[in-house]
């Protein structure tokens, strides 16, 4: 990952949880070419375990020179009741969640 590609490393995007895309907002440009263009995606390696928990990763890069500006995790499980997301990622940022799959949520009373 690359600190100097990104305004804000990791910057916290609170509950907001990226499966796929990118945050552009806070790209400056490719550090290695010096290109604001395009990121590409480098292919996703997605993980399913068999309580149906599941990962998702990739690495955004430059589409000029293939320079790593940051890798992206994105995972999704259902515990106790509750689904559970998060992301982290040097460009896009970290977040969580976690929603009740009851009609009410005993936590928000």
């Amino acid at each position: 990952m690359c600190r100097e590609c990104v305004h804000e490393f990791c910057k916290d995007r609170g509950t907001t949880c990226l499966e796929t895309g990118v945050y552009y907002i806070n790209l400056k440009g490719c550090v290695e070419c010096s290109t604001r263009g395009e990121l590409a995606k480098a292919e996703c390696k997605r993980e399913e375990d068999e309580d149906g928990a599941e990962e998702i990763s990739f690495e955004h890069r430059c589409s000029k020179c293939d320079h790593v500006v940051a890798k992206h995790t994105y995972s999704f499980s259902v515990d106790d009741g509750y689904q559970e997301y998060s992301m982290q990622c040097g460009l896009c940022g970290t977040g969580s969640d976690s929603r009740s799959v009851l009609p009410d949520d005993p936590h928000r009373g």
